[in-house]
């Protein structure tokens, strides 16, 4: 493994634009459209299959669908993915069984320089996602670098989830903040 790629895995800052890192990103590419463009509904399992670095049984994810890396995700059994989600698994991303992911979400692990210069030069580094068992993500949510999502939550259309949420609550807002306890 190269030094980037080994940075970026540890969660370390690391240049993206770098030629192994480029090789992942060229089958992504690949595989993403090749799931993207596919008639055949018996085609796409295999597809996710090759594309992801775990699919649990009977995972349903709505094309179109796009993520950085691919093999950085793991997705539990029966979870729902719906059109337009996005996932950028320069981090791992774990996705529980039974989750319920609304239309144009965003799980989203890398983060970038807040000094300009090192902007500029290309460093960023990912934090991962996790989401745990029967969660349900309301369309458009966005969760943000090193967010975990405990068991039985729900987050609100439209919620930008910037600190982790503990299980068994209803959160919605911008930041998403706990508005109840649910049963």
């Amino acid at each position: 493994m190269g030094e980037n790629k080994d940075r970026m895995l540890a969660g370390e800052w690391y240049i993206a634009d770098d030629e192994e890192l480029g090789a992942a990103t060229v089958r992504r590419e690949r595989l993403c459209l090749a799931y993207n463009t596919s008639a055949d509904r018996a085609e796409r399992p295999a597809l996710l299959k090759e594309l992801l670095g775990e699919v649990g049984e009977r995972v349903n994810i709505r094309p179109p669908f796009q993520c950085d890396y691919g093999e950085y995700i793991r997705i539990g059994a029966r979870t729902f993915v719906n059109f337009g989600a996005v996932f950028l698994d320069a981090a791992p991303i774990t996705v529980g069984e039974d989750v319920q992911i609304g239309p144009n979400v965003q799980l989203l692990t890398p983060t970038h320089e807040l000094d300009a210069e090192r902007r500029r030069a290309g460093w960023e580094r990912a934090l991962p996602i996790t989401i745990g068992d029967n969660v349900w993500l309301g369309g458009g949510v966005i969760v943000c670098p090193g967010v975990t999502i405990g068991a039985g939550t729900v987050v609100g259309a439209g919620s930008v989830v910037t600190k982790d949420l503990p299980p068994g609550v209803l959160a919605v807002g911008n930041p998403a903040r706990v508005i109840r306890t649910l049963e």
